[in-house]
């Protein structure tokens, strides 16, 4: 396992993995015991991992409570990550949801009781609740640090334009500043392409990248079996819904059978060469139900993929920019050709 900062606005060192605990518990119906949820926070500390997120949410506030057993002996050695927004019980409460400063502050104490610990070292806002302004939220934040309750924050699942206005707020107001995004990536979800990713590379943020294996349709198992994320959670799921995907399924299997990887490996070293080519780190965050699946994303780490298979994954799972980026690319090149064209064209007018 190699390790790097999350991002270049922070100095903190974490693994190149992080580990996801969604299954961390049973309370949603489908998960990993207790036993087994120990197998796999045992087997990726030996593989040296120290990067764990987790959030409150996760199993109803079970998937907190289970890591509070792994991490007790040595708290210190793991950079633990935790979300709040959505409510840790299946029951909705008003005043229990959302971004409000009263609601960060209940569920970050929460939190902190169900981990046993009285520091968190990244806490996410998991989820934009299009109500909260933003200067709340991160003035909230900027108090959650200088009480030491939390040592850095981020934002997840928010658009491009709220990162970077939130980004900015903090700077301007010398607030804790935001340092890094979390948002769903694979093969098959590669919208973050356009604005989110390239926004935390010029800014410098971390990016945490959540479901590299697009909630098991790369690992090709449905293409046999409905078994898993499908049938047991049915949320968070890509299926082969349209021609591109049944493509890039394809060509993951295509290139498993050429490499002797599994293709679950193939996935995921796709995303990991994704990253290495990244301005800013990117870290894949992998969410095994069990110790196979878990050796499984390990194994990954041993998988170079030749430049022929990175390009043949990465042209098959493209995604159109759209506008402005096309204009801008068109313009570009032409540009860069020494079209005489764009000094002689009159402005057009607005519409």
């Amino acid at each position: 396992m190699r390790y790097t900062t999350f991002g270049h606005r922070t100095g903190l060192r974490v693994s190149e993995y992080a580990l996801g605990t969604g299954n961390f518990g049973t309370g949603w119906g489908a998960g990993a015991d207790l036993d087994e949820s120990r197998r796999m926070f045992d087997r990726f500390a030996e593989a040296g991992g120290t990067f764990i997120d987790t959030a409150d949410n996760y199993q109803f506030g079970e998937s907190e409570q289970i890591l509070a057993k792994f991490i007790a002996a040595d708290r210190d050695h793991f950079v633990v990550a935790s979300k709040f927004t959505n409510a840790s019980t299946p029951r909705l409460d008003i005043s229990k949801t959302g971004n409000s400063r009263k609601n960060m502050l209940h569920s970050v104490e929460a939190s902190l009781k169900r981990l046993g610990t009285d520091y968190i070292d990244l806490y996410w806002v998991h989820f934009p609740d299009d109500l909260t302004p933003m200067e709340e939220i991160l003035r909230g934040i900027d108090d959650l640090v200088s009480s030491g309750k939390i040592l850095y924050a981020a934002l997840s699942n928010f658009p491009a334009w709220r990162v970077s206005r939130a980004a900015t707020l903090a700077d301007l107001k010398n607030w804790a500043p935001v340092a890094g995004v979390q948002v769903e990536y694979s093969l098959v979800e590669r919208t973050a392409d356009r604005e989110v990713l390239p926004m935390a590379e010029s800014l410098g943020l971390g990016a945490a990248l959540w479901s590299p294996l697009g909630g098991g349709l790369l690992t090709g198992k449905y293409r046999g079996s409905a078994e898993g994320r499908l049938s047991d959670l049915k949320t968070l799921v890509h299926t082969e819904s349209d021609g591109q995907k049944t493509e890039i399924v394809d060509a993951v299997l295509a290139i498993a059978q050429e490499t002797g990887a599994s293709p679950a490996q193939v996935s995921v070293a796709w995303v990991r060469e994704r990253a290495a080519r990244a301005a800013a780190p990117f870290i894949p965050i992998i969410g095994p139900r069990n110790t196979t699946q878990l050796d499984d994303y390990l194994g990954a780490l041993d998988v170079q993929l030749t430049a022929e298979h990175y390009t043949r994954l990465s042209e098959v799972s493209a995604v159109p920019l759209g506008v402005p980026h096309v204009v801008n690319a068109s313009v570009r090149d032409r540009v860069r050709g020494g079209d005489a064209s764009l000094v002689a064209e009159p402005p057009r007018p607005v519409a």
